[in-house]
């Protein structure tokens, strides 16, 4: 799912650079200019994106290296700290 999610990240990338639509005056609903209703569209599927990117290819291992205390509670100093065994 993670490759998914990067795959669908670089398509955004791409997708973004609408130049097909700069010439286009038409209308969606009779009152919203193509270009505008486009790039309204393309703000939900990157919101989207980012969910499943949050969901599917967050860090954890990382984010729990950093949340890591010791016995006593206090948080772990990054010279001691290493990375959850299993990351890459």
């Amino acid at each position: 799912m993670r490759k998914l999610v990067y795959i669908l990240a670089i398509a955004l990338f791409v997708l973004h650079q609408d130049c097909w639509l700069w010439a286009d005056g038409g209308l969606v609903f009779g009152f919203v200019p193509v270009g505008l209703a486009y790039h309204a569209l393309f703000s939900i599927l990157a919101g989207v994106v980012w969910a499943l990117a949050v969901k599917f290819a967050w860090p954890s291992d990382i984010e729990a290296w950093a949340d890591a205390t010791d016995d006593t509670g206090d948080y772990v100093t990054a010279d001691v700290a290493a990375p959850v065994e299993g990351s890459s």
